[in-house]
């Protein structure tokens, strides 16, 4: 950054000038060094359902591969038998996606 009233280079962020002690405007501050990503919701996913959405919603909220989570659930369906109930219990309580809705059939 330059100094408006005596052009010698006065670093990044100075509130005045190290030379001519003239005031410096202010730019815009610098962007933040993290920001975080916007938050999903934890909603079934109808752009990439298979059955009701839960699968790919479980995927997307977590931010992983729908098809490593299908395979796990199915895993835990025919291992324990538990996955099974998970997934009517999730498909009753998790809302549809209101960014995609389904269409009328």
């Amino acid at each position: 950054m330059y100094c408006t009233s005596c052009g010698k280079n006065i670093g990044e962020h100075p509130a005045f000038c190290q030379f001519c002690g003239a005031r410096v405007a202010q730019a815009t501050p610098p962007p933040p060094m993290y920001s975080a990503p916007p938050k999903r919701p934890f909603a079934r996913y109808s752009g990439d359902k298979k059955i009701a959405g839960v699968c790919a919603g479980v995927a997307r909220y977590f931010d992983l591969d729908s098809s490593l989570v299908r395979a796990v659930w199915l895993l835990c369906v025919l291992l324990g038998g538990t996955g099974l109930l998970a997934y009517i219990v999730l498909w009753i309580v998790m809302p549809l996606d209101p960014q995609y809705p389904m269409l009328p059939a």
